[in-house]
């Protein structure tokens, strides 16, 4: 049975399950006549457009602050340096990190979770914390979907040996994502020199990870995560260059500035369309980031048009999940990851 065939029974069972409680059982439809034929399938229409064409999960990195609290407040310079010495000390907020199956799932009412390395920087190889997680997931009913990986090193790295030291740094999280059973780590594409330059280096440092990604069943995705990775086309040519299905994208709908004020991080000096960015992304795809920063009174994001976006990502075939991952300042965390859920079930149902 196709993929399609099973969606579409699976809809009509939720629809006449739904027309049940609404009293209005296989009974009545038969002996009602096509009037009450007619209302019986309108009615099971409006539920099942009302499902969005994908499923949402919870990016860990929505929670950042209410994980590490005041340990970002010194900057970006002391943070690193403390995740690199004594990563634990960075873990200052209120929420326990190994809380983000429970929290997600009873909460957020999300079921689907993408974890962040840099939360569990020091423990890639202690096995017992994987062990602990993965029994609190299954306990949730909660399933890890991916690792967002940071702060290991270069896979554009333009040196070689650096750049196999990259490849080598993100070995322990495949094992752990395939220990949680996920489906991908998410990496970056970085590097520092020319446009091309970092393309072909790219492709040697992802084309590497990939080899041992596919060996362990586990994909090996990027996200456009700044300077050239923010390039939709670049980013593209760049899979084309690894050329393998376990090599991916996750475009992210507010990762598309290329250029920052180095005075002024927040402030972006070159953008690239994120629309044309996510269309250029989408085929590529094993995941998609719903990011969002700020909304209007409407509960619309202000900087994406999300109907527009989300009907790219349609266009595109794709029906997985994309996650939520709030990074504004003006809602807090907890409001932040609502509102964008809504805003995610709302014109997911408008586009079924």
């Amino acid at each position: 049975m196709n993929t399609s065939r099973r969606k579409a029974i699976k809809n009509m069972s939720k629809g006449f399950a739904a027309l049940s409680l609404m009293g209005m059982g296989a009974s009545t439809i038969s002996c009602g006549g096509s009037a009450a034929k007619e209302t019986a399938k309108k009615a099971v229409e409006e539920i099942v457009k009302k499902a969005p064409f994908f499923k949402i999960s919870l990016a860990q990195w929505s929670l950042h602050r209410s994980f590490f609290g005041p340990s970002r407040e010194g900057g970006y310079e002391g943070f690193f340096k403390a995740l690199m010495t004594d990563s634990d000390s960075i873990l200052q907020g209120d929420l326990n990190v190994m809380d983000f199956p429970k929290i997600a799932k009873q909460q957020f009412g999300i079921d689907a979770i993408e974890f962040v390395n840099t939360f569990y920087f020091s423990k890639a190889k202690k096995m017992d914390v994987w062990k602990d997680m993965k029994d609190r997931c299954d306990s949730e009913g909660v399933k890890p979907l991916l690792i967002m990986c940071d702060a290991l090193g270069d896979l554009g790295d333009l040196d070689a040996t650096k750049r196999q030291k990259a490849i080598e740094n993100h070995y322990p999280w495949v094992d752990v994502a395939k220990f949680l059973g996920c489906h991908s780590i998410r990496v970056n594409a970085a590097g520092k020199g020319t446009a091309e330059e970092v393309k072909a280096a790219a492709i040697e440092g992802l084309g590497g990870l990939t080899e041992y990604g596919k060996a362990n069943n586990i994909n090996i995705i990027v996200e456009n995560h700044g300077s050239h990775s923010s390039n939709g086309a670049w980013l593209a040519s760049v899979m084309k260059g690894v050329n393998s299905p376990f090599c991916g994208t996750l475009p992210d709908f507010g990762n598309f500035c290329i250029k920052r004020d180095a005075a002024d991080y927040t402030k972006c000096l070159e953008d690239y369309d994120r629309y044309e960015g996510t269309k250029e992304l989408m085929p590529f795809a094993k995941g998609v980031s719903g990011k969002t920063h700020e909304f209007d009174a409407d509960g619309n994001e202000v900087h994406t048009d999300y109907r527009k976006i989300l009907q790219i990502v349609k266009d595109s075939g794709y029906t997985g999940y994309i996650d939520i991952e709030y990074e504004g300042e003006q809602l807090s965390e907890v409001e932040g990851i609502i509102a964008t859920k809504k805003l995610l079930e709302r014109v997911g149902a408008e586009l079924a």
